[in-house]
């Protein structure tokens, strides 16, 4: 038989990604310092002019994204925020006013003006608002309302419906209880089973499902880590098969897929990322050690340094760090209770997660995936895209950025504290803003809005 024959399309996709991605390494290493320092720079300026422009207008291409419009909106916001670049008054207007008119009168917010509300959408929306910052943003936002929605798809299960006779899914509880808990409105009511429903959706390979019966994906795995951790139920997931799930989907491309099987993908950079910079903090919790107990870490122990000795990527171009978790010690909570050291305010929750060091490793190579976005993601002229062959969009530019700031930060073990200049590829003025990992948004536009939701 011709061996030819018995390559899969999948096989063949594969080794052509491959190819590109190593064409570009190959290329890489060649060039002269001057050059290679150019192409590991973050374009700063290229980018901020394609989400600006793209903020202001877009083309009628887009048309087919007529009920992703919010998401539109948190994409350029929130990558803008990264860069650590504002907007003019005009545009700020423009943007809070549009969002105003998608929300629905009886709470929750729509695709677009007169669109019904979504969960998904509801999401982008608020995290927009809270990304823009500001009195007139935040206080646009009408909670009351939002709470009604959210419990109106609240199902018996424990899962939430994405919108009015919709799918339930782990992104629906996600998204859920990601508003609420930003808001200060989570309570009982919506927390109520929802950890079992995302118990069912974990699979026999570890990661997370949509819904019970499905594949694991990274996506899924990112939004049913981070809906445990708000509702204090992580140590009831399998964390073990989890993280080992996770850390298998970097491949030689140096970049994170999001399922087994299938091609690298930039914005997979913050769903397996954002995974792994849960479980970094999560571990006290996880592996059963108490509060008093985490506190006897030594400073050597609790402080991460990115001075350790930085291990070769077997294709990468460049050195990169590695270290891979104690999987021993994150077990399954055979209780199945919420944690006890936790906070009894649900409201709480993601706050004090940035107070929990980091007390192991990133359990990938951040170097390595640092590389994969910006030598095959990153676009000289502005943008970031899946892989090489493809073209750059607004969604891929968000999460590439949010899995680059996601590196830069996987060595601290103070979330926000400055990175040594050792876990920066490249400048170190390709240094992001820090985000909180619960709910990618940059970190100061998170203490603004808890601030906000606190005292009104």
């Amino acid at each position: 038989m011709d061996s030819s024959t018995s390559v899969t399309v999948t096989q063949k996709e594969q080794m052509m990604v491959e190819q590109r991605v190593f064409q570009i390494y190959s290329l890489f290493a060649d060039l002269p310092p001057n050059s290679q320092s150019f192409m590991l720079e973050i374009q700063r300026d290229s980018h901020i002019d394609y989400l600006t422009n793209g903020l202001r207008g877009l083309g009628s291409s887009f048309c087919v994204l007529d009920a992703n419009r919010p998401w539109l909106c948190y994409w350029i916001l929130h990558s803008l925020a990264l860069l650590e670049e504002s907007i003019d008054e005009e545009l700020e207007n423009n943007a809070i006013d549009f969002l105003s008119r998608c929300e629905d009168p009886n709470g929750g917010y729509g695709g677009g003006p007169g669109q019904m509300p979504h969960l998904a959408t509801t999401y982008a929306a608020i995290n927009s608002l809270i990304s823009l910052g500001g009195h007139s943003s935040l206080s646009s936002i009408n909670r009351d309302s939002v709470y009604s929605f959210l419990r109106q798809m609240k199902q018996p299960n424990g899962g939430f419906r994405m919108h009015d006779g919709g799918e339930v899914d782990v992104r629906a509880c996600y998204t859920a209880i990601s508003v609420a808990s930003i808001l200060n409105i989570l309570d009982e009511r919506l927390v109520e089973h929802v950890g079992d429903f995302i118990l069912s959706c974990q699979t026999h390979e570890g990661g997370i499902a949509g819904e019970p019966g499905s594949e694991a994906h990274g996506g899924y795995t990112y939004c049913g880590i981070a809906t445990m951790i708000l509702i204090n139920e992580v140590r009831r997931l399998d964390v073990a098969a989890l993280l080992d799930w996770v850390v298998f989907r970097q491949g030689i491309e140096c970049g994170f897929q999001g399922r087994v099987n299938k091609l690298v993908d930039g914005c997979y950079s913050f769903w397996q990322g954002g995974v792994s910079a849960l479980l970094q903090r999560s571990y006290p919790i996880i592996s059963g050690l108490v509060a008093s107990e985490s506190e006897e870490y030594s400073d050597a122990d609790s402080t991460l340094s990115a001075t350790s000795d930085i291990p070769e990527c077997e294709h990468a171009a460049i050195g990169g760090s590695s270290l891979q978790g104690d999987n021993e010690a994150c077990h399954n909570n055979p209780e199945g209770t919420r944690d006890s050291s936790a906070p009894t305010n649900l409201n709480d929750v993601g706050h004090n997660f940035l107070e929990w060091k980091a007390s192991m490793g990133p359990p990938f190579n951040p170097m390595a995936l640092q590389q994969y976005i910006l030598l095959c993601s990153q676009l000289q002229e502005g943008g970031f895209r899946d892989k090489p062959g493809k073209s750059r969009d607004f969604y891929h530019t968000c999460y590439c950025l949010s899995g680059l700031s996601a590196c830069q930060y996987s060595w601290s073990g103070d979330l926000g504290s400055q990175p040594a200049p050792q876990a920066i590829l490249g400048p170190y003025s390709n240094l992001l803003e820090p985000i909180h990992p619960l709910y990618n948004i940059v970190l100061k536009k998170y203490h603004e809005a808890r601030d906000f939701f606190s005292s009104t």
